[in-house]
């Protein structure tokens, strides 16, 4: 949780920085950002699928 937290501030700064960075870097920066996001999405998917059914963390 205090991940997200984390990164819900930085967005905010990086959502201020965006109005004063060229085109390009902010184009760069979300795909990097996107990539990240699928790679964290398809591997936590994977974690589930392979987890036991009756067992549950958290």
């Amino acid at each position: 949780m205090l991940f997200l937290v984390a990164a819900l501030m930085l967005m905010g700064l990086a959502l201020g920085t965006v109005a004063h960075v060229p085109v390009d870097v902010s184009l760069t920066a979300t795909a990097a950002i996107a990539c990240w996001l699928l790679v964290f999405a398809v591997r936590e998917r994977a974690a589930r699928h392979h987890r036991p059914a009756g067992r549950q963390e958290g």
